[in-house]
Formats: C-alpha cells, structure tokens, sequence
C-alpha cells in the first residue's frame, strides 16, 4: 500500500486534493489508521484515480464524474460519448472564433483602427411577409427554446395542420436578458384559415447571419447603425427566423439566421 504522500506524488496531486477527494466520497483511502490517522492506498485506487484524472481533462466536473465512477459500461460509454459531441460542438466554436480573430488581426494591420470591426453583413430594406402561425409567447431563456419549439410542432400535429417551414422568435422586452426574456416563438403553418394568429406583414431592415448564435449580437449591431445612418427608427419587435441550422444535420458555421428590424422614417429625416 502507498501512503498518502507516496501516492499523491505518483498521481502528481497534492496531498490537499487526496483529502478533498476523500471527503466528497469520489477516491476514499482503503485504510486509515485509527491511532494516526494515516491513509493509505492501494494499486487498484492508483488506476481509478488515473481515470478520475483524465475524465477531468475530458471536461468532466467532479459532480458528474463521482455517478461515472460506479455506473454500468453502457451508461458510462454512452456518456463519453455525449462529452465528445460537446468537446466536437466546442471546438467548431473555437475554430469559429479563430476565424473572427485573424480577420480582426488583418483589419488592425490595414487600418490601426482597433474598433474597425469587419462584420461583412449586407442590410437592406424589405417587407417580411405575412405569416399564418401557430405560437408561444412568455418569460423564458434562449437554452430553452427546443423545449417550446417541440411543444408547438406537438400542438400543430394534433390539430392536423401542416409546418409552414418557417420558425421563428420574437424579442418582445426593451432589454434583453439570456436566462429570462419576454420571447414569442412561431412556427408558420399553410393552413391560413386555422392558425393561431397572422403577423402581420411590415417594413423591416434585413440580413443574413450566418454562423453560430453567439455572434448575433454583431448582426444585431450593424442593424442598429445601418438604421440610424439611414435616418430610421425601430417601429416593432425585432425577429429572427432561423432558415438553416441543427436540424438540416449541418455545423454551426453553415447555420443562417435571417434577422428582421421593424422600421419607419424618423420623423425629422422624412420632412
């Protein structure tokens, strides 16, 4: 057996985590000695706590992986390979970002503008059509928003309509906050005569994100000045309707949002 500062320099961990661990229950010492309090371990703990340390480089926190340790071999595999997709979404994220950055990096040695950001979006004034629509509005964060989306097609099956091929949300508060947000979600059905409600058709500026979600705020963000450098102010709801993404089974950079700002003339821009 190892005592425990021979076997925190064979797993090269302190001595601080070994009790830590102990005291969560995730890797307990085999013995403690009653009169001295010394823990000790053994050879089958060293490769349990070699597997500990690498499902933390896997991504795992301690929370989840102290269940893994003790779990069957299909749950256990099928939960590596849950953290695979995750680690596969997250570096397609980062391959994303390292795309952003360089354009950054080439802009600054072109301009030395730090603020010149190149976002490369293409704004134009149009209607967004009329739409017959089944839908769900109220408080709710944007990680939730398959749970609702599911909801509605559900509600759109039992009533025998048919998908319109349009999903959407609206942003319905003045501010906009990740966890909790006044959003309506639509999805638009053919059967005019039997939708829930019609949106109405309205002048908007538009244009096309395309890639992940976390950078709409950059498309959101030439919006608003394309429309103050034209002399427009917001008149409604901005909307998005999201025409390619997950459910085509392409990656997030493929993914294309189109994104509607409601508008009218200023008032002092249109005398």
């Amino acid at each position: 057996m190892y005592q425990i500062g021979e076997f925190s320099k064979i797993c090269q961990v302190s001595v601080k985590t070994l009790r830590y661990y102990d005291k969560i229950g995730v890797l307990r010492p085999l013995e403690v000695d009653r009169f001295t309090g010394y823990r000790y371990y053994d050879r089958a703990q060293l490769e349990k706590m070699l597997l500990i340390q690498k499902l933390k480089r896997y991504g795992f926190s301690l929370e989840e992986i102290q269940p893994l340790l003790s779990c069957g071999h299909d749950a256990f595999y099928q939960e590596l390979r849950r953290q695979r997709d995750k680690l596969k979404d997250r570096l397609t994220e980062l391959e994303a970002v390292l795309r952003e950055l360089t354009l950054h990096l080439g802009s600054l040695e072109r301009t030395d503008d730090k603020m010149n950001i190149p976002n490369g979006y293409e704004i134009k004034l149009t209607e967004r059509p009329s739409m017959a629509v089944f839908s769900c509005r109220q408080r709710m964060g944007v990680d939730e928003f398959g749970k609702y989306f599911s909801t509605l097609y559900e509600r759109i099956s039992k009533e025998g309509l048919t998908p319109g091929g349009v999903v959407g949300a609206m942003y319905h508060d003045e501010e906009f906050h990740h966890e909790s947000s006044d959003i309506e979600l639509f999805v638009s059905v053919r059967e005019r005569d039997r939708a829930e409600k019609v949106m109405d058709a309205c002048q908007c500026a538009m244009t096309v994100h395309k890639g992940g979600y976390s950078t709409l705020n950059e498309a959101y963000a030439a919006l608003v000045s394309w429309i103050d450098e034209n002399g427009y102010q917001w008149d409604g709801a901005p909307c998005d309707i999201y025409t390619r993404g997950a459910w085509h089974n392409c990656k997030p950079q493929d993914w294309e949002t189109e994104i509607y700002f409601p508008v009218r003339k200023r008032e002092s821009a249109a005398r």
